[in-house]
């Protein structure tokens, strides 16, 4: 069979392939007999965003966990990082999350969580995939997933990151939780931290998640933060995983600026390990040059938070993450956190005395163009003369003052072309100029 996970999960249309009611009962018993050791219990822990299609896909979940004699427990809907902070502290085998991340209601999907709270690796998953053609006789549907509420103890994990009696006391926010999974849990954190915080993309209604709202689509946020007079924004993406920002102006600040100050704060307080950051290859050529200014190294890895995590266990160092507001900060969780985000960003600027758009003005990045082009097939772009030329002579044009990044998607039939310069114009023309050789070349799929 084709693989099953992709760059983060299982992800798909719910009720097709794979996220069909078949296939999804088939990976929960696949789970089971994947992880099994010896006698010993294997209980999963799963969590859910607002999708209507969320309540289903536990369940089938459950009848293919059960089918093995596996147990499910539901947290029921809460953020991703939750999760993964509770998977080890309560005993389970794994950790499973239902949810399509910032993509529309439509979508789904299934993370999977380690015993340690950690994303499967990929040598896990092929474990898991090699069991899918397990059949089994499944449990009647009617037999209930029991649900326990865990919402406090993860709420009470983060309010270590910025204690109630901090200078934030007060402090007035807005917070867009985007109709998703941190509608349970950031009110009832900001309230208890002592924010004067309004909440907008906080009445889930199981199709509405992403709907205009969010880390996507910060627009609406923006504008109720000038229009409001709010110290900042914050917002985040359906599942909760990634936090995009808003200073008092209206202007967007996104993970790269949101590493930077982090990571200088962190090196202030003696805690920045390795003195490093990792980052993906997304993140802008300006933040390396900032990063190297503030006497800080920088690791590049491949697009996908799993690979961040996996760079930063690998050599113990303390923060990373991805330009699309995905930081992990290793003191707190290995894995992707809106909310711990949110609190360490509202620790910088107390401790600091910065406001945000002073912090992030330390960041300069340089022009980036993005272009995606639908191939039939995948070809190694070196071995295509003709295309390989033309990327040679626009590295030779950037003369190290830029940064060319061609590659597959993880996820779609699309072969993407960044490029980052001095100069929007021409790095807009210079993109064209690989998109056309791939084209002319490669041909284009449909």
């Amino acid at each position: 069979m084709s693989r099953l996970f992709g760059t983060d999960g299982v992800r798909g249309k719910a009720g097709d392939p794979p996220l069909d009611e078949s296939t999804v009962r088939r990976l929960g018993a696949a789970l089971v007999v994947a992880l099994r050791h010896g006698d010993e219990p294997v209980r999963f822990l799963v969590g859910r965003d607002t999708r209507e299609s969320g309540e289903w896909i536990e369940r089938e979940l459950a009848r293919g966990v059960r089918s093995q004699g596996g147990e499910l427990i539901s947290a029921g809907i809460v953020p991703t990082p939750a999760v993964a902070f509770l998977t080890p502290r309560k005993g389970f085998t794994a950790g499973l999350v239902i949810s399509a991340s910032h993509n529309p209601f439509a979508d789904n999907g299934i993370k999977v969580f380690s015993d340690a709270g950690e994303k499967f690796t990929e040598a896990l998953e092929q474990r898991v995939e090699s069991h899918m053609d397990i059949e089994a006789v499944l449990p009647p549907l009617d037999a209930p997933v029991e649900t326990l509420d865990f919402r406090q103890e993860y709420i009470a994990h983060l309010k270590k990151i910025l204690p109630g009696d901090a200078l934030t006391r007060g402090w007035r926010v807005a917070i867009d939780c985007a109709n998703g999974a941190t509608t349970t849990i950031a009110p009832r954190l900001f309230q208890e931290l002592g924010f004067d915080a309004r909440c907008i993309g906080c009445e889930p209604d199981g199709r509405n998640i992403n709907l205009r709202c969010g880390s996507t689509a910060p627009q609406q946020l923006a504008r109720v933060v000038v229009e409001g007079g709010y110290r900042l924004g914050i917002a985040y993406d359906g599942d909760g995983d990634r936090a995009i920002f808003v200073d008092a102006n209206g202007k967007v600040v996104d993970g790269d600026a949101v590493m930077l100050m982090c990571a200088k704060q962190l090196k202030a307080e003696g805690r920045l390990k390795g003195n490093t950051l990792v980052a993906t290859v997304m993140s802008n050529i300006g933040l390396e040059i900032a990063l190297r200014e503030a006497g800080i190294g920088m690791l590049r890895t491949a697009v996908g938070d799993k690979h961040v995590m996996e760079e930063m266990l690998r050599r113990d160092l303390s923060i990373g993450g991805e330009q699309s507001g995905h930081v992990i900060f290793a003191d707190y969780l290995f894995t992707g956190d809106g909310l711990a985000t949110s609190l360490n960003v509202l620790r910088t600027m107390a401790t600091s005395g910065r406001e945000l758009a002073d912090l992030a003005s330390d960041l300069t990045s340089y022009p980036q163009t993005l272009l995606n082009i639908r191939v039939a097939r995948r070809v190694d772009l070196a071995t295509v003369p003709a295309i390989a030329a033309v990327m040679s002579a626009v590295e030779s044009r950037l003369a190290g003052q830029g940064r060319l990044l061609v590659r597959y998607s993880g996820t779609e039939p699309l072969l993407r072309v960044m490029l980052e310069g001095r100069n929007q114009a021409e790095i807009d023309a210079w993109a064209d100029e690989i998109v056309n050789a791939v084209k002319e070349h490669l041909g284009v799929g449909v």
